[in-house]
């Protein structure tokens, strides 16, 4: 066990938090890696229950339904674009972040 506090090595406990944070980035990669095919299924899930809900109950419903999926795209491309992807990157990312959720359903 090395030693922790003022005796430390200071390489020694950078080297251990740079270990750590590559292995806390991998996971959430892993975590968020979504095929695009996925994405469209998701897509497609929120259409299909947007109808529903708004034949069944009311047509606001449903449109409740697609417009919070439609603001929660718009917030995760805000959040591509400042994170830096341009362009079709940000769109592919805000797409897979939004509805890449179906990957939970198909597991």
């Amino acid at each position: 066990m090395e030693p922790q506090g003022p005796h430390a090595d200071p390489e020694a406990a950078r080297d251990r938090y740079n270990a750590d944070m590559r292995e806390s980035r991998s996971a959430m990669r892993n975590l968020f890696r979504v095929e695009l095919a996925t994405a469209h299924m998701g897509l497609v899930i929120v259409i299909i229950a947007s109808v529903l809900v708004g034949v069944a109950w009311s047509p606001r419903t449903g449109a409740i339904i697609g417009g919070a999926f439609a603001a929660l795209f718009v917030v995760a491309l805000c959040v591509a674009v400042l994170a830096g992807s341009r362009g079709r990157d940000a769109v592919r990312a805000a797409y897979k972040f939004t509805f890449g959720w179906a990957e939970w359903i198909t597991l």
